[in-house]
């Protein structure tokens, strides 16, 4: 697949986890693929059945968009940062529902292979996250 087409199945992605389409996954991500930067909380499967898990809970607890800031690619992976935005409507482990709105930043990496995702790292502005959640105290004392 050219960059270009790289770029095209990772915005594809994020456009089908919005859509709440997590049936897409079957065509977009590899049966083994490898998450080096695992959400913080356990007990996930492996692999592309363990990326769908994760996604439903963040789709039922935290609705909302992912928005493409930025996306640069070169031979089979492909860079994005984007901002994921939210209302925090069910709960998440330990975290009960809070009703707020919340806004997370994050860079990615996906390594495309056979036309599928295969691996991704990513830097997401957890600390923050949690903050919103009320988690994590906010600078000054209050909620994020």
């Amino acid at each position: 697949m050219s960059t270009e087409e790289n770029k095209r199945l990772v915005r594809r992605f994020y456009q089908e986890i919005d859509a709440g389409n997590l049936d897409a996954m079957d065509d977009l991500v590899a049966e083994d693929y490898q998450d080096h930067s695992p959400p913080p909380f356990p007990g996930f499967a492996p692999g592309r059945e363990g990326l769908k898990q994760v996604f439903r809970l963040f789709w039922e607890a935290t609705p909302g968009t992912h928005e493409i800031e930025d996306q640069i690619a070169e031979g089979d992976k492909v860079v994005t940062r984007l901002t994921a935005r939210g209302v925090h409507e069910r709960d998440l482990p330990g975290i009960p529902a809070t009703g707020r709105p919340i806004t997370m930043t994050a860079t990615v990496m996906h390594r495309i292979e056979n036309g599928k995702l295969a691996e991704k790292w990513s830097d997401k502005d957890l600390l923050g996250f949690l903050q919103q959640l009320g988690v994590i105290p906010a600078p000054g004392g209050g909620p994020g």
